[in-house]
């Protein structure tokens, strides 16, 4: 065994890297927005004063946003600027945008959680069930069921949703995170309107807020689900052929105890990273869902700002979804440990 100092300069070390790595990443990631919101062909200062501004007030509004700066010196004020948690004003709604997105962000992940469970649930089953049966009628019906939920768009699975489960038997609620008379029952607390309600006992916005979700939820969890079964699938078939497999059959071990206790539990670490990054994928591509829905979260924030020319907001969310990534990464590699004992130190 390596002598304690040894094992502490190691970890340390590992540390560093670990934390400069992060570092690194993230003043890419500030770089790499500042150079969008600049390369974007919206000019910010119309934005601000209209068409119909003089020349003397868009020159002043000009000067007064630092665009007369070298762009070293406006990426290093945008920086300081970050530092103070200062992203500017929205022109949508006047108020800073961190508190917009502070408001708007828990709706898309409350959907996004509740799509990825649905999304995971079903495609880890429905994937080990494909690998399990290869080249036989389950495996050709998930393929074929996750081939179909891949490639249709969501938007389309979203207004047929609508029209079935809405409009003609009733099981859904329709636009919206609540139906309108319950609106603005129960105050923001955490932002999850389902935990919210709890909180409060507000049981009727509880099961409102229940029955207007699971469609928007599942339309969005199909496309993870597709993924995510594919994969597994892809992973299951590759440990089914090992060694190791065959042992435990001549065992005598029971076929469900090959399938979960032994091929499922070394694919665990890949599909912690394949879950992640579709839960980064859900939040980020949630648009059309929540467009389709007139759901308030992220996706709609951005869509509504980015089409009237708000760089603040813009380069905000751009920034809030890489650092999103970069934070399920994180916990991915957490998880990696808790899951895959040889990736410790020793």
């Amino acid at each position: 065994m390596a002598p304690l100092s040894l094992r502490i300069r190691t970890q340390a070390s590992g540390a560093l890297g670990f934390v400069g790595s992060i570092a690194v990443t993230l003043f890419g990631l500030l770089i790499l927005t500042f150079i969008i919101g600049r390369m974007m062909p919206v000019d910010p200062v119309l934005a601000i004063v209209g068409d119909e501004a003089t020349q003397a007030t868009y020159d002043r509004v000009y000067r007064e946003l630092g665009l007369d700066q070298p762009l070293y010196v406006q990426f290093f004020r945008f920086v300081a600027d970050l530092a103070r948690g200062d992203f500017g004003v929205a022109l949508l709604t006047g108020r800073p945008v961190i508190e917009d997105i502070a408001r708007v962000f828990p709706a898309t992940i409350e959907l996004g959680t509740i799509s990825i469970l649905i999304g995971a649930g079903l495609g880890i089953p429905l994937g080990v069930l494909a690998a399990t049966n290869r080249n036989r009628f389950p495996d050709y019906f998930v393929r074929f069921f996750s081939l179909i939920a891949y490639s249709t768009p969501t938007f389309w699975f979203g207004l047929m949703g609508l029209l079935l489960f809405y409009a003609m038997l009733g099981w859904s609620g329709g636009s919206g995170r609540v139906e309108v008379f319950y609106t603005g029952l129960v105050q923001p607390i955490t932002g999850f309107l389902l935990i919210d309600s709890v909180l409060v006992g507000e049981w009727d916005v509880f099961w409102s807020a229940l029955r207007n979700i699971w469609l928007p939820a599942t339309v969005l969890g199909l496309n993870s689900m597709a993924y995510i079964s594919r994969m597994t699938r892809s992973f299951m078939i590759e440990q089914m052929g090992q060694e190791y497999i065959v042992t435990a059959r001549i065992k005598g071990l029971s076929r469900p105890q090959v399938i979960w206790r032994h091929a499922f539990r070394n694919i665990r670490v890949q599909l912690v990273t394949i879950v992640a990054l579709a839960y980064g994928g859900l939040l980020e591509g949630a648009v059309l869902v929540e467009t389709v829905f007139s759901w308030p979260g992220f996706g709609g924030y951005l869509t509504s700002n980015l089409m009237i020319g708000d760089m603040n907001a813009v380069m905000a969310c751009t920034l809030l979804v890489g650092v999103l990534f970069i934070a399920l990464n994180i916990l991915s590699d957490v998880l990696y440990r808790v899951f895959d004992p040889r990736t410790r130190a020793a």
